[in-house]
This record gives C-alpha cells, sequence and structure tokens, in this order.
C-alpha cells in the first residue's frame, strides 16, 4: 500500500482507476510488444502529465506526495508507461521555473497534454566529456554529437535536448521529437527491460534550433549541484515495483519486506521533501540503496515463489524482476554506481 496523501486527490484516484483498468491487465503483453500509443493517449486524458504544472497555464498544481504516490502507482502497474511519461515532467518544470520564449509557447500545452515532452540530457552527466556540443550561431544553436539514450521515440511530440559549449554551459532546447535534417534517430533499442518504452539513441550532425526553443542556458558548475540533488534521492518508481512484488507474496512472508519497505520510504520521502534540497546528501544516497535493496529482494521472492511459471514470458513475477534490474541503473551517476557497489561488496563480506 502506497502512502496516503494528505488529502485524497482526483488525480490519484484517476491513476488507480488507469492502473487497475487498462495499464495493469495488459502489462505483460506491452512488455513483449511495444507502448501503445492509446496508453499514452490514456495518460493524456487523465490530466496526470499536469500533475506538477502550474495552474495558471492549465496544470494540477498538485504538491511533491500526490506526484510521487502516482508514480508509484504507475510504475507498479506498467513500468514501461510510468518511464515514458515521467520524461515529460522534467521539461514541465524546467519550464515552469525559468523564464523564457518558449516558456509561452509550450509550457500550457505540456501542462495539458495536448503535448508530450521527452528529454536528451542525461549524457551531460559525462562531463568534461561532451558527448552532444552545443555551438552558438547567429539566430540560435547548432547541436553535434550522440544522444545515447531517448526514450518515448514515436509517441513524444517535443525533445527537450541538452548540449555543453566550449565554455561549459549547458544549453537546454526544444525540437520536435521526429527525424529532421541534423536528427536521425537509431531503429528501437531491444533491451532486457522496458523495450516497449521506445528507446533509441539519436545522432545530432548540424541540427539548427532557434533562440527562441531555448529554455534554459546555466553553468555545468551550477546545474550539477541541482542535478546530483536529485539524482542521491530514491524514486518513486523502485517503492511502485517493490509494491507490486509483494502483492504476489503470501502475506506472511510479505510482512517483514514491507516493514522494511515502509520505513526507507519514509525516510527517503521525508528527505525528498526537506527545504535545503542539497543538505544530508550521504543519508539519502544511502536510502537510495537500501530502497534498491528491498527491491530487488522482493522480486527475487515473487520470482522463487512463482517456481518454474515465472520464467515464462507471461509471467508478471519475471517481468518485475528485469524491471527491478532495469530501475537499479535508471537515473544512475558515478556517485551512485559507487555507493549501491560498496553496499553489495559490504553485504556478500558479512
Amino acid at each position: 500500500m502506497t502512502i496516503p496523501t494528505t488529502a485524497p486527490h482526483p488525480l490519484v484516484t484517476r491513476a488507480r482507476r488507469l492502473a487497475r483498468d487498462l495499464l495493469a491487465p495488459h502489462a505483460e503483453r506491452v512488455d513483449q510488444e511495444t507502448l501503445p500509443a492509446s496508453h499514452i493517449d490514456a495518460v493524456r486524458r487523465s490530466g496526470l502529465l499536469g500533475v506538477g504544472a502550474p495552474t495558471e497555464y492549465g496544470g494540477a498544481g498538485a504538491p511533491a506526495p500526490v506526484a510521487r504516490e502516482i508514480a508509484e502507482i504507475l510504475a507498479g502497474a506498467c513500468c514501461s508507461t510510468w518511464f515514458v511519461q515521467t520524461q515529460h515532467h522534467t521539461p514541465v518544470k524546467v519550464l515552469a521555473t525559468h523564464d523564457s520564449p518558449v516558456r509561452e509557447k509550450l509550457l500550457r500545452p505540456l501542462a495539458t497534454g495536448e503535448l508530450l515532452a521527452g528529454i536528451a540530457y542525461a549524457h551531460v552527466r559525462a562531463f568534461p566529456r561532451i558527448p552532444v556540443r552545443a555551438v552558438p550561431e547567429p539566430g540560435g544553436w547548432r547541436f553535434d554529437g550522440t544522444v545515447p539514450w531517448y526514450t518515448g521515440w514515436g509517441l513524444n511530440d517535443v525533445m527537450l535536448l541538452a548540449g555543453v559549449t566550449d565554455t561549459a554551459e549547458v544549453v537546454f532546447a526544444f525540437t520536435e521529437a521526429r527525424e529532421q535534417p541534423g536528427l536521425r534517430p537509431s531503429p528501437p533499442m531491444r533491451l532486457a527491460a522496458l523495450t516497449a518504452a521506445r528507446t533509441v539513441s539519436v545522432e545530432l550532425d548540424g541540427l539548427r534550433v532557434p533562440e527562441e526553443s531555448v529554455a534554459l542556458r546555466v553553468s555545468y558548475e551550477r546545474w550539477s549541484v541541482t542535478d546530483r540533488a536529485k539524482t542521491v534521492n530514491a524514486s518513486p518508481a523502485v517503492f511502485g515495483i517493490t509494491e507490486a512484488a509483494l502483492a504476489l507474496l503470501d502475506e506472511d512472508i510479505a510482512a517483514s519486506l514491507r516493514t522494511r519497505l515502509d520505513e526507507v520510504r519514509r525516510r527517503s520521502y521525508t528527505l525528498a521533501d526537506h527545504p535545503v534540497p542539497h543538505e544530508h546528501l550521504d543519508e539519502r544516497l544511502s536510502l537510495r540503496t537500501q530502497a534498491h535493496d528491498v527491491m530487488r529482494t522482493a522480486t527475487t521472492a515473487a520470482v522463487v515463489a512463482g517456481g518454474g511459471r515465472a520464467m515464462t514470458l507471461t509471467s508478471k513475477a519475471q517481468r518485475l524482476a528485469r524491471e527491478a534490474m532495469f530501475l537499479l541503473v535508471q537515473g544512475q551517476t558515478g556517485e551512485s554506481r559507487a555507493a549501491h557497489l560498496a553496499s553489495l561488496t559490504f553485504s556478500a563480506s558479512a
């Protein structure tokens, strides 16, 4: 059971209904095929894409606990659907918190779900290596390089693309999420988990983006501080997958794991709501690792409980185990990788 919000919220009710009636019943089929546009259309109609968007732009302006609860519900029902739609919330937040000409053009259609956005910026974390370079040109910017991972190809309408300049400035700009001059996608990747989420790599060879499409320019040093504060926190999706796995177990087996889950989640969300996001980073990172450990144990238990049936591709247990494997590395940084490996090494030697 997810942590209840302080008061019932209509979007949580809609998320539960969507998960129960559409996402969960079709999750195994989607996992083996591809995420249908009809799933994303249902998310659009539900209003979930605007959960945290400002009300003056058509969003719900819901508090963080509501957004986290929705994320848990969607991830536990169909992780592929959750992963595609979760990309959307970063561009919304960037536009909502930074004034720019493109804000007035895109924030309302993104907040209402008229448009779906994807993100292409994780490669910025490779700095000082620069996989995507942004070069100023008259009237705009030129982007060159390779985006290693871009999720939601064929479903997203726009992408928020980032490149790094020769002066270590990060430029975030919007462009259409389609093949165009200077932008060429790879075939969809076959992955061990979430192949359905339509992930590609993107080759950029002189992609030109006008200045009025730029959402944010910020030094890498300043951006990395903000990014670190975000990536050390445990993802709500981890708790959603864990809940789904525990639901497959007898209650006497699940009880102790649920107690661990509730404690880690409570402490993680308390820190996530801390007014100073750059404090308690070591504790946040430790809780992220603990959340992964509980998830790994719960999904392994679900596979064990399922026996030979868990090896079939129609098994919910094996799907959750593979999705858990994906979440171990989703949003991973060098810092979180080192902390997790250290924890695993310590556990093995204890």
